[in-house]
């Protein structure tokens, strides 16, 4: 940091022989940081501090980076570095200095001081442990002392194969994203990344110097402006010995840069992001806004800690360790945790208590290099870097659990948090990603109870935010209009509540009824009917004959409706018959297996009849197709049922 009283001109500035020309500076009435900061813009390493030890020379016993604050001294004009000559203090706090043979020469000069900044009667909340455990300094390792003795449970996530990690173990596994995986070699994983030996050296000549990172100072858990990638990488390269605090870059997005180009997310996380599923293509890249958070370069030194946090909207995260190490402590996200969290954060409780006490259990993840981690829904976590590490790796929403991202989005708007620190672009986001499965569930797309439930979920979210458009205040409706997507949404309360039908009619139920058939004793079970309504089910008498009307919605009717003529074929060919016991039931529905031809099965004939329909109609934009096509296979075996029954007895 850079620091001064008065801005000088180069007639007045000292400057070496080999400097280069900088800007021309006039002003005489302007802060002490901001003359420093002129100071130091036309300073180069050469120049010496008269207060330097003559055993050290000019910089060879401190780095640069340490010593590159300064100070002039208002009597003689010779800039000093601050730290040969402040004796520990605080040089934003200095008014008028002098130097040590100014003040002997005129005992009438002294050093003096600003007058206290005027304090904000706001209370303002700082993640400082140091009153838990009576006399802990305030430093940045305070937060070991905290967990010395705590209950931390030794982690039994599961450890899996790259190839193991796809589409298929999510649909199968109901397990699947709902807690942590560690992939310990990412062979298979369809993942890409620079090479073991990339350094942050390499960032910085890659990514530009003179681009702005947020550096975060550990020991308060804020940021620290005026960083650069060089300032930042000049710092990082400095030894541990010599830095003067612990600081953490957990935010630096690459997207854009021609880093990029070398890193590729695993292959599930690109077959899963909505990102990358639902934002339109034309509308990303450069000089399109859209939400960046898919390439993160995460650069932290020794001892580095990163306080208790979810990602923003309750993203998922993939990790990728490039060197290094880093230790996760994580909490789960059941309803009386996140309830826990939300009272803890952004409160005075942050200040004396540890959230791990708050909590059922605190579980401690250790990565290595070359490990990579896929972080689900919503999940607590706090992360410890024991060494300097380098790590890649990025944030994703999807269709999975959505119910607890939309909690973590509710939980981050009643705590305050920030626009800058939230997921961006979310609410458009989610306008996209409905209206893509708007149109799928209008074209008879089959999806899994987990996905319904939270296509339920967003149709609720997408509703209040409509709601916040006819009812709300001046401000809210225009906020809410803001987050549509003009040039995809025409009429965004006809699309909520239509997806709100569709989805209630895909899970088994009538659309005027008021509860949900998506497996609802299990959502109750997980904590999650509040997100998709958790009213009682009317019952009705004719259930079963009362066709699905939705009082409220009338679709657009069709310009044009055509059935193609029925094909009809019919064929032979050997095949297992079913038994009639009815083991025959899992074998002929199980995913991506269809009954075939057998050499040493039995002669069948099937009857197959094939309809197809044609849907046309304009719109504002052109005009839509639908192609619908049902195809109807009638298998038949030699024999009637009455006969394989009077066999089955006979045996």
């Amino acid at each position: 940091m850079t620091r001064g009283r008065r801005r000088v001109t180069r007639s007045n500035a000292r400057q070496s022989p080999q400097q280069s020309p900088g800007p021309d500076i006039h002003s005489e009435s302007v802060s002490r940081t901001e003359e420093a900061g002129a100071r130091n813009s036309l300073r180069l390493p050469t120049d010496s501090c008269p207060a330097c030890k003559s055993d050290e020379g000019s910089e060879s016993s401190l780095s640069i980076f340490t010593k590159q604050s300064w100070v002039r001294c208002d009597a003689c004009k010779t800039w000093f570095h601050w730290l040969c000559v402040g004796n520990g203090g605080e040089l934003e706090t200095i008014d008028r200095w002098f130097c040590d043979s100014c003040v002997k020469e005129s005992p009438i000069r002294s050093i003096t001081f600003k007058p206290p900044a005027r304090k904000s009667l706001r209370k303002r909340t700082q993640r400082d442990y140091s009153n838990l455990d009576g006399g802990l300094d305030s430093d940045p390792n305070r937060w070991l002392h905290v967990m010395e003795g705590k209950d931390i449970k030794s982690d039994q996530f599961r450890r899996m194969q790259g190839s193991e990690v796809g589409l298929e173990w999510l649909e199968s596994d109901e397990n699947s994203m709902r807690e942590p995986i560690v992939i310990e070699n990412p062979e298979g994983l369809g993942m890409k990344m620079p090479d073991p030996e990339f350094t942050v050296i390499d960032v910085k000549e890659i990514v530009g110097e003179d681009t702005p990172v947020e550096v975060i100072d550990v020991a308060t858990q804020s940021n620290s402006p005026g960083w650069t990638l060089g300032k930042w990488v000049q710092y990082y390269c400095t030894e541990q010995s010599s830095r003067d605090k612990i600081r953490n870059v957990i935010s630096l997005e690459i997207s854009g840069t021609k880093l990029a180009d070398q890193i590729l997310p695993p292959r599930l996380v690109r077959e899963l992001d909505w990102v990358e599923k639902f934002w339109p293509t034309v509308k990303q890249g450069k000089g399109h806004v859209y939400p960046k958070v898919q390439l993160y370069c995460l650069m932290g030194v020794a001892s580095a800690w990163t306080d208790w946090h979810i990602d923003f909207a309750g993203s998922s995260v993939y990790y990728h360790v490039l060197r290094g190490s880093k230790v996760f402590y994580f909490i789960r996200p059941t309803t009386a945790n996140l309830a826990a969290y939300e009272r803890w954060s952004g409160t005075e409780l942050q200040n004396h208590v540890w959230l791990g006490d708050l909590v059922d259990e605190v579980i401690k993840v250790t990565l290595y290099q070359g490990n990579t981690m896929i972080i689900p829904t919503g999940w607590i976590h706090a992360v410890y870097t024991p060494v300097d590490s380098l790590v890649f790796g990025g944030n994703f929403l999807h269709s999975y659990n959505v119910p607890i991202q939309l909690k973590v989005v509710e939980i981050e708007t009643s705590t305050h948090v920030p626009k800058k620190f939230r997921f961006p672009l979310f609410t458009r986001l989610c306008w996209y990603v409905g209206d893509k499965y708007l149109r799928d569930l209008k074209a008879k797309e089959e999806f899994s109870t987990r996905v319904l439930e939270s296509l339920a979920a967003l149709a609720k979210y997408l509703v209040l935010e409509v709601r916040s458009m006819e009812r709300g205040s001046e401000q809210a409706k225009r906020d809410a209009k803001e987050q549509v997507p003009s040039d995809r949404i025409k009429d965004a309360a006809a699309l909520a509540r239509e997806l709100r039908w569709r989805v209630r009619v895909a899970c088994g139920y009538s659309s005027d009824e008021e509860d949900m058939g998506c497996s609802s004793r299990k959502m109750l079970a997980n904590g999650l009917a509040s997100a998709v309504g958790s009213k009682r089910r009317r019952v009705h008498s004719n259930d079963a004959d009362r066709p699905n009307i939705f009082k409220n919605y009338v679709p657009k009717a069709w310009d044009i409706v055509t059935e193609m003529p029925v094909e009809r074929k019919e064929y032979t060919i050997k095949s297992d018959r079913p038994d009639l016991h009815g083991s025959w039931k899992s074998h002929w529905t199980e995913w991506g297996l269809k009954p075939g031809e057998r050499e040493d099965g039995e002669q069948v004939t099937v009857h197959r009849q094939k309809e197809v329909m044609l849907k046309m109609k304009r719109t504002e934009q052109g005009f839509e197709e639908q192609h619908i096509e049902r195809i109807f296979d009638s298998w038949q075996w030699g024999g009637s049922l009455e006969d394989l029954q009077r066999e089955d007895k006979d045996k």
